[in-house]
């Protein structure tokens, strides 16, 4: 299977996509014209271009009105893209057919210089842990693979070139050091900024939204009874 790696905006929900043919024809058209929804065809038409039978979009994928499915969703979500045949990580801020190779702050000033992608919380296991991961511009032309690019991506995440052509398997880096790479992305609930790192790390905690900060505390507890490496407590 091929799986979706993107940046949020007006998606489509588990609950719409699964009821969208029941939908009165207002409500219908008003799901089919987001942007949301159009990525989800165009990937699936990706997909099937590059001869996979099924996609996996975590916006309509998972049923987030389960508590226990979303979690379990999470505490599966890197396995989940180390598992698939492909990564398609779609810019959408990227209208050009070529992979930016400069930092440029007036265009992406809000990202530090690069593709909103690049700073955001999940797309850092994303990045990681499939198999190949391929790059898409806003209109669905491939701009490059994270193998030929990885010079840029080292620039631009920080993450040896090596984890970014081999992967992490059979690798052991400092917990310090793969806290470094998640330090300067964002996510929009506070509690995620340690849920988008069990899956790098392999280790499992239930989900607690509401809980603020101290889900990163949970977490550094979780790899301290995982790892015996001071160097967590440099974070």
């Amino acid at each position: 299977y091929a799986i979706l790696s993107h940046r949020w905006g007006a998606e489509v929900s588990y609950k719409e996509m699964t009821r969208l043919m029941k939908m009165e024809g207002r409500k219908r058209d008003e799901v089919r014209q987001r942007a949301g929804y159009q990525k989800i065809i165009k990937s699936c038409e990706r997909a099937k271009k590059d001869g996979y039978e099924w996609l996996w979009v975590d916006t309509c994928c998972i049923d987030k009105r389960s508590s226990s499915e979303l979690s379990e969703a999470i505490n599966s979500m890197y396995r989940w893209y180390r598992n698939a045949q492909v990564c398609y990580a779609y810019l959408n801020d990227i209208g050009e057919s070529t992979f930016p190779t400069k930092e440029d702050v007036k265009r992406f000033e809000k990202s530090n210089g690069w593709p909103e992608w690049f700073g955001r919380g999940w797309t850092l296991q994303e990045l990681i842990a499939p198999q190949e991961v391929k790059f898409f511009n806003r209109d669905w032309v491939h701009i490059g693979n994270r193998r030929h690019l990885a010079p840029t991506l080292a620039l631009i995440t920080g993450i040896p070139s090596n984890v970014l052509t081999i992967g992490l398997a059979g690798r052991r880096f400092s917990v310090a050091q793969v806290m470094s790479w998640a330090a300067n992305r964002e996510t929009t609930r506070v509690e995620d900024r340690a849920y988008s790192l069990l899956g790098l790390f392999g280790v499992n905690m239930p989900m607690v939204y509401g809980e603020g900060k101290k889900a990163f505390r949970r977490l550094q507890l979780e790899i301290i009874r995982e790892y015996s490496d001071q160097s967590i407590f440099a974070w």
